[in-house]
């Protein structure tokens, strides 16, 4: 997934945050939603801009053909700012758009996955992009394999920069299994749902050194989704890689790499419980990953019609 959960959704997901100082004043989603008080929504075909979507995932000139990776990370990075206690960041806004958060480093390279969709967006805009882009994630991991994903419409556009979460907010790839739980927790998810969400958007895709500083992809089926990311780490022996990128892992071959925060997910005990399970137990991997990632992308959101 180019750069969900490359990189979580870490490192190629591809998220990496810092801390930066931040002046604006930042909005929360119920004030956002207050701005949805009096719209009347438009009427939307979403099989049409679901079938356009589809269309447009095979690529040969993207990363293993296929868009569909990326997709999900844009979704996954979009969410991922998600902040429970003030009910600030989150998909509800699409404040990406804007240059601070695009800025964010564990943003970078999926400007490319919103020139994608810009197309549709320009022949349908009656629809948010703050909606397209989650909508567009759970064409992608239809397409990938898995069951259709409900879509529940709503969201709306945030006015401005003022609006976008401060940095530092997505999780880090270097960091360990206190950084992750704290990430993620902020966002309200149990050590289960964040093994999901690492591994689900780990799966699928790959990591770019001119995104990152980490490089490669975690299986060998990169636009597939299955349960592969836990057969391989946990039956294979990985090794730091020797080399002028961030610190990351690979496979006796040399054609996987795992990140530091994967390596946790191996050796954190409760984590790795949860994760032995979906090595076994492909089906109900896909099941909560459908249910999480949806969680995922409706953090902040309350559709009001």
């Amino acid at each position: 997934m180019q750069n969900i959960l490359g990189g979580l959704f870490l490192g190629g997901i591809g998220a990496y945050g810092y801390m930066t100082d931040w002046s604006f004043k930042q909005v929360s989603n119920q004030e956002l939603n207050l701005q949805k008080t009096n719209f009347k929504v438009p009427k939307i075909d979403y099989d049409t801009i679901r079938e356009e979507i589809e269309e447009i995932i095979p690529n040969q000139d993207h990363d293993d053909g296929s868009i569909g990776p990326i997709l999900v990370r844009l979704a996954w990075h979009a969410s991922g700012t998600y902040d429970a206690k003030t009910n600030t960041g989150g998909s509800n806004g699409a404040t990406m758009r804007f240059p601070y958060e695009a800025s964010d480093p564990g943003n970078n390279g999926l400007q490319k996955a919103r020139k994608f969709l810009e197309p549709i967006k320009e022949k349908h805009p009656e629809i948010t992009y703050a909606d397209l882009w989650v909508l567009a994630s759970y064409v992608a991991l239809e397409f990938m394999g898995l069951p259709k994903i409900p879509f529940t419409p709503g969201r709306v556009d945030a006015a401005d920069e003022k609006e976008c979460p401060p940095h530092g907010r997505l999780p880090d790839a270097s960091k360990d299994a206190k950084h992750v739980r704290d990430i993620f927790g902020r966002m309200g998810f149990t050590d289960r749902e964040m093994v999901v969400l690492i591994a689900g958007g780990h799966g699928i895709g790959r990591c770019h050194k001119e995104n990152s500083k980490y490089e490669g992809p975690w299986t060998n089926s990169p636009i597939g989704f299955t349960n592969l990311f836990f057969k391989e780490l946990f039956d294979n022996q990985w090794n730091e890689k020797k080399w002028d990128g961030n610190k990351q892992f690979e496979d006796k071959n040399k054609r996987l790499m795992m990140l530091p925060t994967d390596m946790v997910i191996k050796t954190d005990e409760n984590f790795k419980k949860w994760a032995l399970l979906y090595k076994d137990d492909p089906e109900q991997f896909s099941s909560d990953f459908v249910d999480t990632f949806k969680k995922l992308t409706e953090l902040g959101f309350t559709p009001n019609f």
